[in-house]
């Protein structure tokens, strides 16, 4: 993965980060937000776009 398109993505409940993925910055403008499986929380949380 490119490092400038790299993001990371954090839980919404008890802030961790769990996840990492990618983004083309220049057509989605706004932070990503999506329901993903957090291993601490043991749910379906949502994960929001955090700084790296």
């Amino acid at each position: 993965m490119s490092q400038d398109r790299l993001i990371k993505l954090t839980c919404t409940t008890c802030k961790r980060t769990n996840y990492w993925s990618e983004k083309n910055k220049k057509k989605v403008e706004r932070k990503i937000e999506l329901l993903k499986f957090c291993n601490w929380c043991m749910k379906r949380t949502k994960h929001k776009e955090s700084k790296k």
